[in-house]
């Protein structure tokens, strides 16, 4: 009985030793499924963007070559060489598609951008490799995008590890800035905090169109060099976001002193953005 009985134990550890080993390598073709499918979206976002109606003084033969280089540097470089220049690259973008954030213009044609990314993307895929990094990514936009739809902005465009961000107000913008940086900060989303994710964010107000789009480009390079400026974990915003906000706001803006931004001409003054005491 006690042969049979060991017999009986023996075989049960190793299929319990079988179900383990199964559910390891389902598992681990899940993630392989999901880098894959996330570097694809990656190529067909940028397929989308490039195939659109041209803007004016643009051709189809500019949008194939952008696929194509597209193509060929996520092959050559990984994710992490599409991500160095996000900031530029939204930017860039903003001053062509206008006419979308406009959309977010409160009555008196203002309108609050908010500019993120990830300190040291590049150095962080090249440590993670791309499967990881992009696992990273995901965990990132999903915090991001939740925090922006729960404070009430709109997600205008995101390129690599950057977004760019509209809000009607001032307010609600710095709210969903110090949102992610204290859920950031929590430690609540483990891969995030597994792999120290750190993220700087810029936010300015200003003019939503004008005439020949002077201050939108204008405040469109504001809000994304204050996050250029920014440290990891930090929320720059300009003295436009301060004299925007109420009296009776639930953040403060510290003062940072004054510098210059690249781009744009003379100082600025900067603010720290900050949760009010109490």
């Amino acid at each position: 009985m006690s042969t049979l009985t060991a017999l009986l134990g023996g075989a049960a550890l190793l299929l319990a030793a079988a179900l383990v080993a199964t559910v390891l390598v389902l598992r681990r073709e899940q993630r392989a499924h999901a880098a894959t499918r996330a570097r694809a979206d990656l190529l067909e976002a940028d397929l989308d963007a490039a195939l659109r109606p041209p803007s004016p003084g643009t051709g189809v033969e500019r949008a194939v070559r952008r696929v194509v280089r597209t193509a060929a540097q996520l092959r050559r470089e990984g994710v992490g060489g599409l991500l160095q220049s996000s900031l530029d690259d939204l930017q860039t973008w903003a001053t062509d598609g206008r006419s979308q954030v406009a959309t977010m213009a409160a009555t008196d044609g203002t309108v609050t951008l908010f500019f993120s990314d990830i300190e040291g993307s590049t150095r962080l895929n090249a440590r993670l490799g791309d499967d990881a990094f992009v696992k990273v990514l995901a965990a990132h936009d999903a915090l991001v995008r939740s925090r922006v739809e729960k404070h009430r902005g709109q997600v205008v465009k995101t390129a690599g590890d950057g977004f760019m961000v509209a809000f009607r107000d001032a307010e609600a913008a710095c709210r969903a800035a110090l949102s992610i940086q204290r859920r950031l900060a929590s430690g609540r989303d483990h891969r995030l905090r597994k792999e120290r994710v750190a993220v700087r964010i810029g936010v300015h107000t200003g003019t939503a169109v004008s005439r020949d789009g002077d201050y939108f480009g204008r405040n469109v390079a504001m809000a994304a060099r204050l996050a250029d400026l920014a440290d990891g974990g930090q929320v720059l915003a300009s003295r436009a976001v301060a004299d925007a906000l109420d009296e009776d706001a639930a953040v403060v803006l510290e003062p940072a002193g004054e510098t210059g931004l690249r781009g744009l001409p003379g100082t600025h003054q900067v603010f720290r953005v900050a949760s009010r005491p109490g």
